[in-house]
């Protein structure tokens, strides 16, 4: 059952510990009168500041070289592609391998990857970004910037002219207070980079209506206990160490009106569980999230048949996901997915 791999290293990084808020961004006001080019910039909606994990990234102009760092995460990618701006990405390494989106796994495996090797970690060192020659580079926590793991810092990449970002609550390499606001903040912050504000407004609406009308049809009702995992994915000692605890997913199941069976189980944003913790606890839904697995339904259809017990084996009660349930562009299709599963009377 166990995928052990350096990604799955990574991906406990990228998720596992406790955070902070990690981008407040907002635009640079410049007062002064700076003549013709001055007001030329002010329409064109540079220069832009960003107050991102401590750093200020006062940025001038449309990023035209981007890269796009792993992470375990494709939060980033989708939500570039999302504001119509992959044109600009000339290096990017995040990929689930499939998506709720329907072309986004497709548009994303035809990105450019910039022809690096990768380090063990299947990301960019420190040698291959600084070729890359980027003007922005884009990392789902501060961990793609640290010098002791062999990767180019923030000020390393400010010298050769580039911008760099970590996204929400990546700022301690650690997202178990994610929210689904943090993947809001990430479109805002992506449409004042490229300029693209007005998109990400539209997005950002759109989103909030689905979920709210989703949410309204589900008020009220019983809440089932949902048990959330990655397929196939081992991040512990245990035989269930990828069971989510904390983070954006639960407020993905709040608002589909269903609650984390394993919320307690741990501090961080995943659990690591015997298999005897797994079996005492009833479960009425799984949802299986695919990170590169070509079949987490089967997964999903392997462990109700491993637990016959729970009222979800019972039932056969599971929805297999994958980007929709992490930081990005499309919870609103997560939430509407899990409610039509824990109360498909209700649509």
């Amino acid at each position: 059952m166990s995928k052990k791999r350096p990604v799955a290293i990574a991906l406990a990084g990228a998720l596992c510990l406790v955070t902070t808020a990690c981008a407040d961004s907002s635009t640079d006001q410049d007062a002064g009168s700076g003549g013709d080019a001055s007001a030329a910039a002010a329409r064109s909606g540079y220069p832009v500041t960003l107050e991102n994990c401590g750093v200020s990234e006062k940025i001038t102009e449309e990023p035209g070289r981007v890269v796009v760092m792993n992470g375990a995460s494709v939060a980033e990618v989708s939500t570039l592609l999302a504001l119509g701006v992959q044109d600009k990405i000339v290096a990017n390494q995040q990929s689930y391998g499939m998506s709720e989106v329907s072309g986004r796994a497709a548009a994303i495996k035809a990105l450019p990857t910039g022809d690096v090797k990768l380090n063990d970690a299947y990301d960019i060192p420190r040698e291959a970004m600084i070729g890359l020659r980027p003007d922005l580079v884009l990392s789902t926590t501060s961990y793609g910037f640290d010098e002791k793991n062999g990767f180019a810092t923030r000020e390393q990449l400010k010298q050769v002219g580039a911008h760099t970002y970590v996204s929400p609550q990546g700022c301690d390499q650690d997202t178990s207070k994610m929210t689904i606001a943090d993947s809001y903040t990430l479109l805002r912050d992506m449409g004042k980079i490229f300029n693209k504000g007005d998109e990400a407004e539209k997005l950002i609406a759109a989103s909030r209506k689905s979920i709210a009308e989703v949410s309204a049809k589900v008020k009220g009702e019983k809440r089932p206990e949902v048990m959330v995992l990655f397929s196939n994915m081992a991040m512990g000692g245990n035989d269930f160490s990828s069971v989510v605890a904390k983070g954006i997913y639960n407020d993905i199941l709040a608002k589909a009106g269903g609650s984390n069976a394993f919320e307690n189980a741990a501090k961080t944003s995943f659990a690591d569980l015997s298999k005897e913790k797994v079996a005492a606890t009833d479960v009425d839904a799984l949802v299986v999230i695919g990170y590169n697995d070509p079949n987490p339904a089967a997964y999903a259809e392997q462990l109700l048949k491993e637990f016959p017990q729970w009222p979800a084996a019972k039932n056969d009660t599971y929805v297999a996901l994958s980007d929709s349930m992490y930081l990005g562009p499309s919870n609103d299709l997560a939430v509407e997915k899990i409610a039509k599963m824990l109360h498909p009377d209700k649509f």
